[in-house]
């Protein structure tokens, strides 16, 4: 399965960088590839090496402004030209999304994902990665949004919060119907 990853390209401590790696094990161990923003650093760094030295395979789609920053050896690299199209070939080329920890980059890309899922523009499963309660404050916020009626869809439909890595890929392998 092809996941794509939405993450933060900052240094970040350990209660955010050790269960990434445990992730990004758990994917490669898998035989899943990873689709993720191509970068070499930061938290994308520590994901694309726990993945590739787990033995899963790495696609990046970095942007032209980020290119030299990019990884160099991914099994696959492309260079967008602008953050529109990079967050475009990041779900076409992926089956299920995963957002991990991150910062304005990260939520815009997240929100835009859920935004195209509650218009019926992919159905492919999203996860949140919940880490450390990252985002329990958004989880709330959603909740809220249901209740009041903001979402046209259920919330268990459009998103699911994991907990762990475990968690967010025992849910994308079902939903995807991987054994």
């Amino acid at each position: 399965m092809n996941i794509c990853a939405f993450l933060s390209a900052a240094d970040l401590d350990a209660r955010y960088t050790r269960p990434a790696r445990e992730f990004a094990e758990l994917l490669g161990k898998g035989g899943h590839t990873l689709v993720w923003g191509g970068s070499e650093s930061g938290l994308m760094k520590v994901v694309a090496d726990g993945v590739q030295e787990a033995g899963g395979r790495l696609v990046g789609v970095s942007v032209d402004f980020l290119a030299a920053k990019a990884r160099t050896n991914a099994d696959e690299m492309v260079i967008a030209g602008d953050l529109a199209e990079r967050k475009a070939l990041l779900l076409a080329k992926s089956d299920a999304v995963v957002i991990m920890v991150g910062g304005t980059g990260t939520l815009d890309e997240a929100t835009e994902i859920l935004e195209l899922k509650k218009h019926g523009k992919h159905t492919k499963p999203v996860v949140l990665l919940n880490v450390a309660g990252f985002y329990d404050g958004l989880k709330e916020q959603f909740r809220r949004m249901e209740a009041e009626g903001f979402l046209p869809m259920p919330l268990a439909e459009l998103v699911f919060f994991a907990e762990d890595g475990v968690g967010a890929l025992a849910y994308l392998e079902e939903s995807a119907g991987v054994r």
